[in-house]
């Protein structure tokens, strides 16, 4: 059935509304005002089918909406689905924002509803949720349609939630996967190795521990020795029934890759819960490698700006030239702006974008005028940003499964961080009125 609607027109007898109580010029309650929740609600009330009948209504659109903003808005807490809707219930500010106008004791949805929603909504429908926050920035003044005709592209590694890859542990997770999925089907093995693994796996990290690599080495081989004859064994016992065959096909295949895949192999596996993982090298000392998938964002390049116009996540590790089209018609997509000037660094040569926009490299020398040397030193800006959204937000570790997960979590820690700049104009927007009134208080008490 269609999504609930909050309607709470119709004024109670004992209770107050919030619009009356909490603070009139709080920013959240400005930004709320300021959102357009509207074009949400039209645009994802067509996902549930109208003549359908029996079910449960979904739960408000504006509702899941908000929680998911709320979600990445609060970044500096790291709040999970759970974590969120526990906030809910006590501040009326984020019942004002989810479009509540009297204050609610208990949450009118179950917390895994979020997750449900992030899967149904798809990348398309999140992106309108930074379109939204796009929109929202130019109507309290935080960025102008100006602005977004000069961009900076640039792209940076999300990291996955998973552990540091290493063969001793890799084989022995795939063993343990593998020995829990033939009990539960009642095959039976001929040796599980549990308790051989296990000590296997101490020896291993010693020796490691101290530069003992001959021992490393061989300690390694031997367990792989052993997840091999695990893997050997269930294929044996289960090649004349079909049904068990489906069930073990992919964790077979994760446990031959993994035997079979050696130091320069390309697509390895590097996780069993999170197969498509890459290994992107960035060039930083203090972690060499990082494992996750490539993100590109579009911000824009005006000084003390750095709105975001467009996030994209890119999996098979692309060339970052190869990224720069895809990103620019996202951008003009969620701004319905035209981009003149790009301000990209070097990794952006060769690029695929041919629709004739002027794009600036970082040091380019020529037909470069004072005005646009400002603009190419200000495109390593971008850089804090991306630094604030990993140690402060959600950008440093996505917790959400799979290729969908890594998009939309893209796109909601850039609508966060949207709003979080908006939260902070407003801010600094009405700092001098407070003071003048402070001002004026002070005046009348003396």
């Amino acid at each position: 059935m269609r999504p609930q609607k909050i309607d709470q027109t119709q004024a109670e007898l004992f209770r107050n509304r919030l619009s009356n109580q909490i603070k009139p010029d709080h920013p959240l309650k400005i930004l709320s005002d300021k959102i357009a929740w509207h074009i949400v609600e039209e645009e994802y009330a067509t996902m549930f089918d109208e003549g359908k009948k029996g079910g449960r209504p979904a739960a408000p659109v504006r509702l899941v909406v908000g929680l998911l903003l709320l979600e990445y808005l609060e970044y500096l807490h790291d709040l999970s689905d759970e974590a969120v809707c526990e906030s809910w219930v006590e501040n009326p500010y984020w019942q004002y924002f989810c479009g509540y106008d009297f204050f609610q004791w208990t949450l009118p949805l179950d917390p895994s509803s979020l997750s449900r929603w992030r899967g149904r909504l798809g990348k398309e429908r999140l992106e309108q949720i930074l379109k939204l926050t796009v929109k929202a920035g130019v109507d309290t003044g935080t960025v102008s349609k100006k602005d977004m005709e000069e961009v900076t592209v640039d792209t940076t590694v999300m990291p996955k939630n998973v552990a540091f890859p290493t063969d001793s542990k890799l084989l022995n997770k795939s063993r343990q996967r593998l020995v829990k999925l033939s009990k539960k089907n009642g095959v039976p093995l001929r040796q599980n190795y549990n308790k051989v693994s296990h000590k296997l796996s101490w020896q291993i990290s010693g020796y490691l521990h101290a530069k003992q690599m001959k021992r490393a080495k061989a300690a390694i081989k031997k367990m792989k020795t052993i997840t091999g004859r695990v893997v050997r064994d269930i294929e044996r016992k289960i090649a004349s029934n079909d049904t068990l065959q489906s069930i073990f096909k992919d964790e077979l295949e994760k446990a031959n890759r993994l035997l079979v895949q050696t130091k320069t192999s390309k697509n390895k596996l590097y996780s069993l819960h999170e197969p498509d993982v890459e290994c992107i090298a960035k060039g930083k000392a203090r972690t060499r490698y990082e494992f996750g998938c490539k993100v590109g964002f579009t911000m824009t390049n005006k000084k003390n700006k750095g709105f975001i116009l467009g996030a994209s996540a890119f999996h098979g590790n692309p060339y970052d030239g190869h990224t720069l089209k895809e990103s620019i018609e996202l951008s003009e997509k969620m701004t319905e702006t035209k981009i003149k000037s790009i301000f990209v660094d070097r990794g952006y040569k060769g690029h695929n974008e041919e629709s004739g926009k002027t794009i600036w490299f970082s040091r380019q020398k020529r037909g470069v005028t004072k005005s646009i040397r400002k603009k190419i030193m200000r495109r390593q800006a971008i850089e804090p940003h991306f630094g604030h959204m990993k140690t402060e937000g959600k950008l440093g570790k996505c917790r959400l499964w799979g290729k969908a997960g890594d998009e939309a979590h893209a796109i909601l820690v850039a609508a966060g961080y949207n709003l979080k700049l908006i939260l902070n104009y407003l801010k600094d927007l009405l700092l001098p009125i407070f003071y003048l009134l402070f001002l004026n208080e002070n005046a009348r008490t003396v």
